[in-house]
């Protein structure tokens, strides 16, 4: 009755803006995805998803079959790669950098998996954080980068590993701890503690203060996530994080936060990677392996990209 096809098509669907999309993703025609779907429907007696829903919003039985695709899935991934290495050596190189100093939460266990999976792969790590990776990757110097901020270069393929909601970090006691959200205004008396990175790379100057032509008193860097927060949590400054970097802290009470206007401030992360190398088996792997991990680990993540 239930098929994996079944299942790989609601993950799909689920990543997807709507049916055609998710039809194209899984190069079927539309009319057949549909027929698909409501064969399988009338074999389980239930509607899976809100039809004209867009994003598309799943029933509880659609729900259900989500989370069985999310536990079978990476199974079957894992016993396909077996194969595959029975099959013949997949030997290669897979080196990467990273540009998002809170990445290392969920893409270190990704790494350490991936190196478990494909032994025979040589694997390398860099930090982006002090030179440019893109234009290294283009050259050929690396075979893939982690991103939330696309360059349109020549070659260069992205492809979204999930979106996330950045917050407005503030001490217990500040007075915008108990506001839902903060307008670029409310920053202009404050000390915005960042990464010691561009500006330019920093949504909170890119997509919310610079367009309101705002500027802090004041701005304070720290290199680690928890630095940061310590900082906030005295009381020295405020930071703009993802969801999923202050969830920790949240749970903990160490601070509070709010939105970023009152649509939310929202970003993709993105996996850059050559398009010659996008055929190669182990790499495909390692992009499965990474939004695995990071939808296991990551609180208030999605995997739609934002437009």
């Amino acid at each position: 009755m239930l098929e994996l096809r079944h299942l790989r098509t609601l993950a799909t669907l689920r990543e997807a803006e709507s049916l055609v999309e998710a039809a194209e993703r899984l190069h079927l025609t539309q009319s057949a995805l549909s027929h698909q779907i409501k064969d399988l429907e009338e074999r389980l007696g239930m509607s899976l998803f809100v039809r004209k829903s867009k994003p598309v919003r799943f029933t509880s039985a659609g729900l259900r079959l989500l989370r069985l695709a999310d536990a079978l899935l990476p199974q079957v991934r894992q016993a396909e790669r077996d194969i595959q290495r029975l099959a013949g050596g997949q030997a290669g190189r897979l080196h990467m950098a990273i540009e998002c100093h809170s990445c290392f939460q969920w893409l270190m266990p990704t790494i350490d998996q991936f190196r478990n999976a494909w032994p025979e792969v040589e694997v390398d790590f860099a930090s982006g954080f002090f030179f440019a990776p893109l234009p290294a990757l283009a050259r050929g110097d690396l075979d893939l980068v982690v991103t939330s901020d696309p360059l349109d270069i020549p070659g260069i393929s992205y492809v979204p590993l999930f979106t996330y909601e950045a917050l407005l970090a503030v001490s217990n006691q500040h007075p915008l701890s108990t506001r839902q959200y903060v307008s670029p205004e409310d920053l202009a008396g404050e000390t915005l503690i960042t990464y010691p990175v561009e500006r330019e790379r920093l949504d909170v100057f890119k997509q919310f203060l610079d367009p309101a032509s705002v500027e802090p008193s004041g701005i304070r860097t720290a290199e680690m996530t928890v630095m940061m927060m310590q900082l906030v949590a005295s009381g020295r400054g405020v930071c703009c994080l993802p969801n999923w970097a202050l969830a920790e802290y949240l749970h903990k009470g160490y601070a509070s936060a709010c939105r970023l206007g009152p649509e939310g401030l929202f970003g993709t992360l993105y996996a850059a990677v050559r398009e010659d190398m996008m055929a190669m088996p182990y790499l495909q792997d390692f992009l499965l392996t990474a939004k695995d991990t990071s939808f296991s680990t990551l609180e208030g993540v999605s995997a739609r990209p934002t437009d």
